[in-house]
């Protein structure tokens, strides 16, 4: 049986240096893992590492049947861990990294579900801006170490943003919306923005919203969203630079040394 509180030490230890608490696994399951993960939010606070708002992960269809998962997860971004496009990160500073490619958006008013919906999702979008984000892997990456991974933040390290564009409901269609990526120069991939979530960007922050609720959460005007990849996830093993091209909302670029 789970102890609530030692978990959520050990969790807040491991984000410290301590032991990765992976023998906690087998008692927790996902709705013990949010919990712990959302405790550690006033952890942060008094440490002086203020919440900047959220991400939403495992969006594609394709990694949610391999995890065996019904639906995607959340973690929380910090604002210490914003860096701006253009960064150079040493690589020896993370611990087995990668990044996936999004759109970051900021809300304009707050959405409390339940019952949202894609039109209230548009009505509240502020801007719109090219990210990547970074990612750890400190335990398994795999359905062995799902809850411990949710309970650890979900991976997150950072988020790349570059320039912000201001969101017309009218004209901007995120599903259309088109990714091409490069590594050091070289084109790898290209995608469109109805890989997240099998419709749009916009499906991310629906769905985020209503799982909140069941938190007694929301998420609240000025809230930072990172939406969920286009792109499979890219592992960082070696210096490179890292750069994701977003039609029609520009670039994001870090370098890795």
């Amino acid at each position: 049986m789970l102890d609530f509180d030692a978990a959520v030490e050990a969790f807040w230890s491991a984000r410290h240096g301590g032991p990765y608490p992976l023998h906690l696994e087998k008692d927790l399951d996902q709705d013990a893992a949010y919990r712990i993960n959302l405790a550690l939010i006033d952890r942060h606070a008094a440490e002086g590492e203020a919440q900047a708002g959220w991400k939403v992960g495992l969006t594609a269809r394709a990694i949610r049947d391999q995890f065996g998962l019904p639906e995607p997860v959340f973690a929380v971004l910090y604002r210490h861990g914003r860096w701006e496009s253009g960064i150079e990160v040493p690589l020896d500073g993370l611990t087995r990294p990668g990044w996936e490619n999004e759109l970051c958006l900021t809300l304009g008013k707050t959405l409390r579900g339940p019952g949202i919906t894609e039109e209230d999702v548009r009505q509240a979008v502020a801007t719109v801006a090219p990210a990547m984000e970074i990612i750890e892997a400190r335990g398994p990456n795999s359905l062995d170490g799902l809850y411990s991974m949710t309970a650890d933040n979900g991976q997150q390290r950072a988020f790349v943003v570059g320039a912000e564009t201001r969101f017309d409901p009218a004209t901007h269609d995120l599903g259309t919306a088109t990714v091409e990526v490069f590594v050091d120069g070289y084109p790898q991939e290209t995608a469109p923005g109805s890989a997240v979530m099998e419709s749009s960007p916009l499906a991310s922050i629906v769905w985020l919203a209503n799982k909140l609720a069941e938190f007694d959460r929301a998420v609240e005007a000025g809230s930072v969203i990172m939406t969920g990849s286009f792109t499979r996830q890219y592992t960082i093993d070696r210096p490179m630079r890292a750069e994701a091209r977003f039609d029609p909302f520009g670039s994001a670029v870090a370098t890795f040394t």
